[in-house]
């Protein structure tokens, strides 16, 4: 079982699904839409229905190709073989491809305004806050800080978001569609990798979840600039309330 269906379908957010194996707080069904989380996204959060009962997942951990669907504290899991309805929280997945869109933004201004920059590390939360580290040794923050309303009007462009699939030769061909230096994101059993595009402004990999144009967003602020070593700066962003 792949466990990113959810790329395929991201609006499908209930689904019946089998239990094929199980431990005392965890289950592993035969098909989920749930996002496994990765590159700095938490994974996605919902319930299972079963025999009456609402179980709360709080959490996706991924072994290899299996996605463990865990519960919360208390809660039993159900036996393989059983039948769930599994519902995944269209809030907190809304919030966090608000912030991954606002990052994938951000990330694009900082690409093309300060040569190329490479992100060194990406961390979401729960919050409605993310925060993204570049290698910018010699970047001024208060530049940084100057993308804020350039970032919110690009936001309010209502610029599509798409998804597409590029092979091996075609991602080599095409420079800046590899922005991390440390993560890669995940390859499809084909060999395909999911690029994200953000119409007239950004192509970049990405195995995360996002909206499907930038207006969907509420506008985000500049919260905090950090400079972490000699070569990374942190900017610290948030959702509007």
């Amino acid at each position: 079982m792949s466990p990113y269906l959810c790329h395929l379908d991201p609006d499908c957010l209930r689904f019946e699904a089998g239990v094929i194996a199980r431990r005392p707080d965890a289950v592993l069904l035969d098909r989920s839409y749930f996002y496994p989380g990765g590159g700095g996204q938490l994974s996605d959060r919902g319930t299972l229905q079963w025999k009456g009962s609402e179980l709360r997942v709080e959490r996706i951990e991924t072994e290899g190709a299996n996605a463990w669907h865990c519960l919360a504290e208390g809660e039993t899991a159900p036996e393989s073989g059983e039948r769930v309805v599994a519902n995944v929280d269209p809030a907190f997945r809304f919030l966090m491809s608000q912030l991954h869109t606002g990052l994938h933004i951000l990330n694009a201004l900082v690409y093309q305004r300060f040569e190329g920059s490479l992100v060194t590390g990406v961390q979401m939360t729960a919050d409605g806050t993310a925060r993204i580290d570049f290698d910018l040794p010699a970047a001024d923050n208060n530049a940084l800080r100057a993308l804020e309303p350039e970032l919110n009007a690009l936001i309010g462009d209502g610029l599509p978001v798409n998804a597409l699939y590029l092979d091996a030769a075609a991602l080599a061909r095409e420079p800046g569609l590899l922005r991390s230096r440390s993560v890669a994101p995940p390859r499809q059993d084909d060999g395909m990798t999911r690029i994200i595009e953000i119409a007239g402004l950004d192509r970049q990999a990405c195995g995360g979840t996002h909206l499907t144009k930038t207006s969907q967003s509420a506008p985000l602020r500049i919260l905090k600039i950090e400079n972490k070593g000699q070569h990374n700066r942190r900017i610290r962003i948030g959702l509007a309330a």
